[in-house]
């Protein structure tokens, strides 16, 4: 999986700029004039109404999208509160400490702080220096209640090229997706993400996945690559959205504490690595180092057993573990299946936290 951060290419701006030379005449339409020149266009009720909607909610949520200047890499945020914090990805951020951010309307350039980044889930916080008046935060909406076949719309600067909008529905939910280092990203494994058939490219990245209530129910964060294709082409129509009760929690603790304080992420307390079989093929986990009194030290495990199960599920590298652990909560209980000098057992585990 790539992530949806991009860098400005002078082609852009001159593709910007033609679409505005071709737009500049226009003059706007109220949502009922609209909806009228839909009907006189031949579209039936039902597609009018739905074209209304559309277009409402982009007035009411494009204005607490930003693009987001990150050195010379660009991605998207969403303002978070009227103080100026905006939420968006960790990978936009990367290592810098202070943006520029670009509103909506593009009329004027605003200065912003790095608040505090969270790479483990992928996502950062910043505040704008000067918070413009009439600020607009978004509204987030219940994950929870996200299913598939619903309608979503994806805001962001794919691309650089801002206050852009794209439809699609909710392909599937509770995915579980790691994230590629490569093109800036973390790494991290993120649980129960949104998938969606809405485009979303580089740029993307920590824009606003939103529902026709005009909530957001996610954070556009990763595109699949096409393996037929090296992982050099992404595949269309498959995009990964962060959550909004994980993006409300996390940006949450950052707003209020300058860092997280409670991840909701459950973890071993172990260093390891991946191990191989005599047939050279992924085998296990290697515990490496056991954190002392964390929860694989309660539970006996040390240094140089080779995890092999947890649960009903294989372990054949750390991978997997970090996986499946994304999946788990801290306090669980789950049993672990290890070898230690070649003989196979078996140990219960209540997890702790990251």
């Amino acid at each position: 999986m790539n992530s949806l951060s991009a860098r400005p290419r002078v082609l852009l701006a001159a593709l910007c700029a033609a679409a505005l030379l071709t737009g500049c005449s226009a003059q706007a339409e109220t949502p009922r004039e609209k909806t009228a020149g839909a009907q006189r266009a031949g579209l039936p009720r039902a597609s009018s109404q739905l074209q209304s909607d559309y277009q409402k909610v982009i007035k009411d949520v494009l204005p607490s999208v930003v693009q987001i200047t990150a050195g010379d890499a660009l991605g998207s945020g969403i303002v978070y509160d009227g103080q100026g914090h905006v939420v968006t990805n960790a990978h936009v951020v990367g290592d810098e400490k202070s943006f520029k951010v670009t509103t909506a309307t593009g009329e004027q350039e605003l200065s912003a702080d790095l608040v505090s980044s969270y790479p483990q889930q992928d996502l950062a916080v910043i505040k704008l220096s000067n918070p413009p008046k009439g600020l607009k935060a978004a509204s987030f909406g219940d994950s929870g209640k996200t299913s598939v076949g619903q309608i979503v719309l994806a805001m962001g600067s794919p691309l650089g090229l801002s206050s852009s909008v794209t439809q699609g529905i909710v392909s599937a939910t509770g995915r579980t997706v790691t994230e590629g280092r490569s093109g800036g990203g973390t790494g991290a494994t993120i649980a129960n993400m949104v998938q969606t058939s809405a485009a979303i490219n580089p740029g993307n990245s920590g824009g606003a996945l939103v529902d026709l209530d005009g909530k957001v129910v996610g954070i556009p964060t990763l595109a699949a690559r096409d393996p037929s294709l090296g992982g050099e082409s992404a595949a269309a129509g498959i995009g990964f959205a962060i959550p909004a009760a994980t993006v409300r929690s996390i940006a949450g603790q950052i707003v209020k504490d300058g860092k997280v304080t409670n991840s909701g992420r459950a973890a071993l307390g172990i260093t390891g690595r991946t191990v191989l079989g005599r047939d050279l093929e992924p085998a296990g986990v290697a515990i490496v180092s056991v954190r002392d009194n964390g929860p694989a030290d309660k539970a006996g495990l040390r240094a140089g057993d080779i995890l092999t199960r947890l649960g009903d599920e294989s372990l054949p590298t750390i991978d997997s573990l970090t996986a499946l652990l994304a999946t788990e909560h801290p306090g669980d209980r789950v049993e672990l299946t290890y070898t230690r000098n070649g003989d196979e057992k078996t140990a219960r585990v209540t997890l702790g936290e990251m």
